[in-house]
């Protein structure tokens, strides 16, 4: 055999060039592959959220307002520029929130503590004195009296708080009060018995001072008696017509399942690290390192394989400028079956005018001959030779015969052969001949054998092909059966990659095997057809 080797091709593989830009299309290409994993994960996302929104019961919001006053001696004084600064409104979240009030609301509802305080939320406004006070529950009518509750109970533990420490401070007035009297009720019985004297007058400044004391008490626990202790109102109180759903139900189906595509990108980019496969051309050349022979594109649609037929006979006509009969060429792929490509590249080779012999070993004769009798169908018509015979003109006369005459009618035997025994005990019985299967060009066609063209296919096992000039033979995958890199040390081998399908590692595995076997692959074809 006879390899015809070609400069214009590169064995090795590209040179070192700058690295290509990411393009947006770069980026969506993963999750595209691995469309069905980002599919089952978004599905999953939006079952999640289903089963969420059925199983779990819908909660409703109420609010209720309270303004927030700062307890003042003057009610009627006109607050500064600093009245939001009169009351700390952190302190008042905190016993809106504090314990007190959370059971007060656990005992009227008949609920756990811990329960009313995840439902119950109190907000405060930058910059204001208002308390907003936010319940969720089951249903409306208990959303809005907890609400409506909660606002309560802050004021009157706020009212309460205020009242007790009123108390304690009219107690002291009291307490100082009664002291200074008693001291008044002394001053006054001294001064009644040194009448007159100096230790008299004396006693009588000291009486006024008391006096002038005990009056200024009176005034301040007057002030203290009468402030308004009350903490604030209830400027909005809860009602059904307001009550909000808690969030909108049918956003969390959207969200489920943007959240699951999400998470099916990240798998599918955490996939594709790890399992890469053969993208484009340049994944190709890259993992392999040999040049390309062609590519087979898809068809746009399932009934037009017209693309993909003409790509086929591209991939044919390089591996016919690189190969001399008699020549053995042996159609490697890693895992995955060739068979199609194969029947594709025979007919196309045979259409020329060369006898081809397919060989395979694996039990796919059939499915070969299937596909070269499919293929064979859609070849391209040669306009060179018509497709019926002329029509011979009307009176015209018949065919003449060599001595010039024309050839009589043959007329039939009324007695054809074997119509009636004969009576002859020497005579010889005439068995009809068959003759062999002939083509439209009238050459003799083995049963083994297709015509194609001008060309002809046969099908046998690698054995059986020994005699003849060309030779494809059907390897079985790879990285499974080593009979392809056996019989590419005899000849020479075309790497079958199929786009999307083939492994980067087991690719570089094949090429290291072949060339650690001594065979110098002819290059590869990168395939998806949607038949193989």
């Amino acid at each position: 055999m006879t390899d015809a080797t070609s400069g214009s091709w590169p064995t090795g593989g590209p040179s070192a060039a700058t690295p290509g830009t990411v393009t947006l299309t770069d980026l969506l290409r993963v999750p595209m592959h691995r469309l069905r994993l980002v599919g089952a994960a978004a599905l999953v996302g939006l079952l999640a959220a289903l089963g969420y929104v059925l199983l779990v019961p819908a909660a409703v919001t109420a609010n209720a307002v309270v303004a927030v006053r700062p307890v003042v001696t003057d009610a009627f004084t006109p607050s500064g520029a600093g009245a939001d600064r009169a009351v700390n409104m952190n302190v008042e979240s905190g016993i809106a929130t504090g314990t007190e009030v959370v059971q007060r609301l656990a005992d009227a509802a008949g609920g756990h503590p811990r329960d009313v305080r995840g439902a119950l939320e109190v907000e405060v406004p930058t910059g204001g004195q208002i308390l907003r006070f936010t319940y969720q529950a089951g249903d409306a009518q208990r959303a809005v009296q907890s609400a409506n509750l909660a606002a309560q109970a802050y004021l009157d533990v706020r009212r309460a708080m205020y009242e007790q420490q009123r108390a304690e401070m009219l107690r002291s007035y009291d307490a100082s009060i009664t002291k200074v009297a008693a001291q008044q009720a002394a001053l006054q019985k001294r001064a009644s018995t040194v009448k007159g004297t100096a230790a008299g007058d004396a006693v009588v400044a000291e009486l006024a001072g008391i006096n002038n004391q005990l009056t200024q008490l009176n005034s301040a626990r007057t002030e203290i008696a009468a402030v308004d202790v009350n903490p604030g109102w209830v400027t909005q109180t809860a009602e059904k017509s307001l009550v909000t759903s808690a969030g909108h139900r049918p956003l969390y189906l959207v969200a489920g399942l943007l959240g699951g595509a999400l998470i099916g990108i990240v798998l599918a980019y955490a996939w594709e690290s790890t399992d890469r496969r053969v993208r484009s051309v340049a994944d190709g050349r890259d993992a392999s390192g040999l040049p390309l022979l062609g590519t087979v594109r898809r068809p746009a649609l399932r009934g037009s394989p017209r693309a993909v037929d003409a790509d086929v006979r591209y991939v044919a006509m390089a591996v016919a400028e690189r190969v001399r009969p008699p020549a053995r060429v042996a159609l490697l792929s890693t895992r995955e079956d060739a068979t199609a490509l194969t029947a594709g590249l025979a007919v196309a080779l045979a259409a020329d005018g060369r006898d081809v012999f397919v060989a395979d070993d694996s039990g796919r004769a059939d499915r070969l001959r299937a596909t070269v009798l499919a293929d064979r169908g859609r070849l391209p018509i040669d306009p060179s030779r018509p497709l019926v015979p002329k029509p011979r003109p009307a009176g015209s006369p018949p065919t003449a015969t060599a001595g010039g005459e024309a050839a009589a009618p043959r007329r039939p035997s009324p007695h054809p052969p074997g119509a009636r025994p004969s009576t002859d005990a020497d005579a010889t019985l005439t068995i009809p001949r068959v003759s062999p299967a002939r083509p439209d060009n009238g050459r003799v066609v083995d049963p083994d054998e297709v015509s194609v063209g001008v060309g002809s296919v046969r099908f046998g096992t690698w054995r059986q092909g020994a005699d003849h000039g060309l030779v494809l033979f059907n390897a079985p995958p790879a990285e499974s059966d080593e009979r392809g890199v056996a019989v590419a040390r005899q000849g020479s081998a075309v790497v079958i990659v199929e786009r999307d399908r083939t492994r980067q590692s087991d690719l570089r595995r094949l090429v290291e095997r072949l060339r650690a076997a001594g065979v110098t692959p002819l290059g590869f074809v990168l395939t998806r057809n949607g038949r193989a």
